[in-house]
């Protein structure tokens, strides 16, 4: 009997545990998802500027700067706006994407296609006046969270260019934090915010 008792109390409190967690609300779940972005800000010592403050920079973010957008929510920086031409409107394109994504709940949890320079996710994308709609059509995105993209990766398509890379032309790089309105299935479902380094260019014509 004096053994049977640990293991009652110990699959009581298990029991307590996950009832609780169940039982979490949203407000929780997006106070939790706040104290997430800020420990990440405090940690990467960001210095967050307001939407005017970045209009009146022409667009820019120098040094560890992230601008904070009222209507997304996503903190953007911008570390190259790369060669080329913004998206033109009614443009469709391909373009490829490298990139590097953190979960922010977990920063050891990390997905990126960087170490494969020669197979980038691939995103159609388009741009109907100042609305752009993309979705991914191969890739780890693709595989992992499906065809939709988050909204928050279409914020810095605005601001950059997205030229073809040679030996003569930067291709462009944002890094964004990403709340979970505006993010993958695994994002909203969870509350959870990411955190990406991400290289767009258009892929070359064949």
């Amino acid at each position: 009997m004096r053994r049977v008792i640990p293991f009652f109390i110990a699959f009581i409190c298990m029991l307590s545990f996950f009832s609780c967690n169940k039982y979490e609300t949203y407000a929780d779940q997006k106070k939790k998802e706040r104290e997430y972005i800020e420990n990440f800000i405090s940690a990467r010592s960001i210095q967050v500027i307001d939407e005017a403050t970045f209009n009146a920079q022409g667009c820019t973010t120098p040094g560890n700067q992230f601008v904070y957008m009222n209507n997304t929510g996503v903190y953007m920086h911008i570390s190259n706006k790369g060669a080329g031409t913004p998206l033109q409107d009614k443009e469709n394109s391909r373009l490829y994407i490298r990139f590097k994504e953190v979960n922010l709940s977990d920063t050891a949890k990390i997905m990126t296609n960087l170490f494969s320079p020669y197979d980038p996710d691939i995103m159609s994308v388009s741009k109907n006046g100042t609305t752009i709609t993309a979705t991914f059509t191969y890739g780890g995105m693709f595989s992992f969270y499906g065809a939709s993209v988050p909204a928050g990766w279409l914020v810095p398509l605005t601001y950059i260019n997205v030229g073809e890379a040679t030996d003569t032309q930067d291709v462009s790089k944002v890094c964004l934090i990403v709340p979970h309105t505006q993010g993958h299935t695994v994002s909203s479902g969870n509350v959870i915010p990411f955190y990406y380094e991400i290289n767009f260019q258009r892929s070359p014509i064949l």
